[in-house]
């Protein structure tokens, strides 16, 4: 069986797979037109929770790279998406930007700070120290501890920024409380990206370029798993992993065929 056959469905990691520091990665804008023109249902994935889809799809049209904000998938989204399921129609005390907030709005939740359901964790470039301690007395209150995706730093100009894996160890070191966390490597991730469109497993193939967060929770998902070497983890890596992706490619633009 070749690389491309059976996939119908594609999910594929934005940053070190689409771009890298604002600027198209060869073969991007090319793999996801072929997308396009031959009707494969794709999502765009990001652990990002800052930027609402509409927010991201700027950002990639700016870069020289097209897709539709309903095809982009955040952690924010299914943050809101598993709530929704867990607790319809709850209440939830939020740390974090637009892309978190808009995405519980329209899910039904109600932000508060008075005795939320939840509190829910997010990645900002402004945390304070008030919105913090007040997530702790929520927590310590008895609300039930949610974080978008538990990436320990973000990268800046001038160098890493703590992200909201770092807050959140913050928040379970002051209150004893263990965050449950949405956003890759939960598999839960993709299951519910793979519930937006109406794929299946089986048929569906993940594209990232981390494999402590893209290829391990694509495996646990059950899709196949393509690693592309333009962001994160470098070819020597990869070997020292337990578990292997389908493929190893040097970029995007070597699966364009595979579709």
């Amino acid at each position: 069986m070749s690389d491309g056959n059976g996939i119908e469905c594609w999910l594929t990691d934005m940053d070190g797979v689409l771009v890298h520091e604002e600027h198209a990665l060869p073969g991007a804008a090319e793999f996801l037109q072929r997308l396009v023109d031959s009707s494969r249902r794709f999502l765009v994935l990001t652990n990002n929770s800052i930027f609402t889809p509409r927010d991201l799809a700027a950002r990639l049209s700016r870069s020289g790279i097209e897709v539709p904000e309903e095809s982009i998938w955040t952690s924010a989204l299914a943050t809101a998406d598993f709530l929704a399921r867990q607790l319809p129609g709850g209440s939830a005390y939020v740390i974090g930007e637009s892309g978190l907030t808009t995405a519980l709005h329209e899910a039904g939740y109600i932000l508060t700070d008075t005795d939320p359901d939840y509190v829910v964790l997010g990645e900002t470039r402004t945390y304070s120290f008030e919105a913090i301690t007040k997530a702790i007395r929520l927590v310590e209150a008895g609300a039930r501890f949610i974080a978008t995706n538990p990436d320990a730093t973000g990268p800046s100009k001038e160098g890493s920024l703590p992200a909201t894996g770092s807050v959140a160890a913050l928040i379970t070191r002051a209150t004893g409380a263990e965050p449950y966390f949405v956003g890759k490597p939960n598999p839960m991730m993709f299951r519910s990206a793979m519930n937006r469109i109406q794929a299946h497993s089986e048929t569906t193939a993940m594209i990232g370029d981390r494999m402590d967060t893209d290829v391990v929770a694509g495996i646990e998902a059950g899709l196949r798993t393509f690693l592309v070497l333009t962001g994160s983890t470098k070819r020597e890596q990869v070997r020292r992993f337990p578990f292997q992706p389908h493929r190893v490619v040097d970029g995007i633009g070597d699966l364009v065929d595979l579709i």
